[in-house]
């Protein structure tokens, strides 16, 4: 079989693959032609064009079988990109599953630890309830209407009555084994959504926006934990046996508690010393640390711009004035939007950041930055 991945940049390469291949397979496929350092987080998304739609396909899901699902009139494509947040609620729970959101059975105890949380999660005896409000678009309409919605084993359900939970107030929305979940990127401007925290649930092997059953959270933490716990509900232990792939067979790894260690090749690195006539073996590692600073400052010095006594730049190398712009984090003239956006499809990680040339000042550069599942931006001016 032959597919087509696109890249970040827009431009594709067509892959032939086999019938049976996943979607780790074929980012380690592409991990191997393009030289990339495989750091775990490379995934293969799936976005449908004409409906803004997207959505990161689990490292366990084959190929071939996501696009038999795609309709002939959809244009839908295959991205090779990072998504650092793919198992962060593995590592991180805490910032996934927020206390106002979520309960447990009567019978647990009233204290759960998040590592408890995630058990629960992967368990099949119990399992926590996510509540809270979503605005839901009705079937054949415009409109929006918020209701108090419920995630349980069972499936998704809203109260016809408030917040009653009483099971004659619960009428059923959706249940996830013969749909995925997608994250709307454009639901405001395509499906007028009343925020831009959308996400919906596509049936398998049917068509277009008729189909989709269409949610939208009031913020970005409360969408997390929504599509979070419904990945979790739909797929249990298999995420955590694909989160924990790359590590097995090494020691050191405890359930839900892992810490990805060194490998072979890493361990058999030393850092060496190139400043002398000849090349030398550092032993010494406070003597490394200071060595390699030492490379960071005269790499600095070459090529920071030169400035006379006014404090204007004179005479720069063509290296100092564009080092910035080889960067993979530097996105020179792009929106805030677009910054957000990029931040977003690479996953709402503490860090993931990109700079930018700023608009309403052109001699300054942004700084884009997610913390706490937002994203901020601040100017960077020069002195």
């Amino acid at each position: 079989q032959v597919i087509k991945v696109y890249s970040e940049d827009d431009t594709s390469r067509p892959l032939e693959v086999p019938s049976d291949i996943t979607a780790r397979d074929v980012c380690q496929l592409l991990i191997l032609k393009n030289r990339y350092v495989d750091d775990h987080s490379w995934t293969l998304f799936e976005q449908l064009t004409h409906t803004g739609l997207g959505r990161a396909i689990e490292d366990h899901e084959l190929v071939m079988e996501v696009q038999s699902n795609w309709a002939m009139q959809e244009e839908n494509k295959l991205y090779f990109r990072k998504n650092y947040a793919k198992y962060e609620f593995f590592k991180n729970p805490l910032s996934f599953f927020p206390d106002h959101m979520i309960s447990f059975p009567s019978e647990t105890n009233a204290a759960v630890s998040h590592s408890a949380i995630l058990q629960m999660f992967l368990s099949s005896s119990t399992y926590p309830e996510i509540h809270g409000y979503l605005h839901a678009k009705e079937q054949g309409k415009k409109s929006w209407k918020k209701l108090y919605f419920l995630l349980r084993r069972s499936g998704l359900y809203f109260s016809t009555k408030g917040t009653s939970k009483e099971p004659r107030h619960l009428q059923f929305f959706c249940e996830f084994s013969n749909s995925d979940m997608y994250m709307s990127l454009t639901g405001k401007k395509i499906f007028g959504a009343p925020t831009n925290y959308g996400f919906c649930f596509k049936p398998n092997k049917t068509g277009g926006a008729r189909d989709l059953k269409q949610l939208c959270a009031d913020d970005e933490q409360s969408r997390t934990c929504w599509m979070t716990a419904i990945r979790l509900l739909k797929y249990g232990m298999q995420l955590y046996q694909n989160y924990m792939q790359p590590y097995q067979g090494r020691s050191g790894c405890s359930p839900l508690n892992v810490t990805p260690m060194r490998s072979i090749s890493e361990n058999s690195l030393v850092a060496m010393d190139f400043s002398g006539h000849r090349s030398r073996i550092i032993e010494n590692p406070t003597e490394a640390l200071s060595v390699a600073v030492e490379e960071g400052l005269a790499w600095r010095r070459r090529g920071c711009l030169r400035l006379n006594s006014h404090g204007s730049p004179i005479a720069m190398s063509n290296m100092g004035m564009s080092i910035h712009r080889s960067q993979s984090w530097f996105h020179h003239k792009i929106s805030r939007e677009e910054a957000q956006r990029l931040i977003l499809q690479h996953g709402l990680v503490d860090g993931v950041f990109l700079v930018r040339d700023s608009q309403s000042n052109p001699k300054t550069f942004v700084l884009s930055l997610s913390h706490g599942l937002k994203i901020k931006h601040f100017q960077i001016v020069p002195v």
